[in-house]
């Protein structure tokens, strides 16, 4: 076995907004909805909840950091992390999201290899993370 871990996903952006205003947008299952995927999300530690991940279904998640506002983690589906940090800056919101637990070895519950997935998940990102901008700073 090489169990080689692959490199996290992070995706950073700048946003022009107070950090409270991103933080709601992203630690709040309205917010998440809005810029990521449907969800039943609570901002509790240890919660366990659903993402709607559409043609996949409902992918289980419980929250495993909390720490308000500048950092919140979820496992997700049964390998990966996703992780939102949030820091000050002058009134705007520095938004650094990652997503780990990428591993040469593993398949999704699809059957996908991680390798792939993770091809396709990093450019995915990219979007997200615009679209989330464009919510929040609209």
């Amino acid at each position: 076995m090489s169990n080689q871990t692959l490199q996290a996903i992070r995706q950073t952006v700048v946003l022009n907004a107070p950090i409270q205003k991103v933080w709601n947008t992203v630690a709040t299952s309205e917010g998440i909805a809005a810029w990521f995927m449907p969800n039943n999300f609570k901002p509790e530690l240890g919660y366990e909840f659903h993402l709607e991940a559409g043609p996949f279904g409902q992918s289980p998640c419980k929250v495993t950091e909390l720490a308000p506002p500048n950092r919140l983690a979820f496992a997700w589906g049964k390998d990966w992390s996703l992780t939102f940090e949030l820091v000050e800056q002058d009134g705007k919101t520095e938004f650094t999201l990652i997503h780990d637990g990428w591993d040469i070895d593993k398949v999704t519950e699809f059957g996908q290899s991680h390798a792939e997935v993770r091809e396709r998940m990093a450019g995915g990102w990219v979007g997200i993370v615009k679209k989330l901008q464009t919510i929040i700073e609209a």
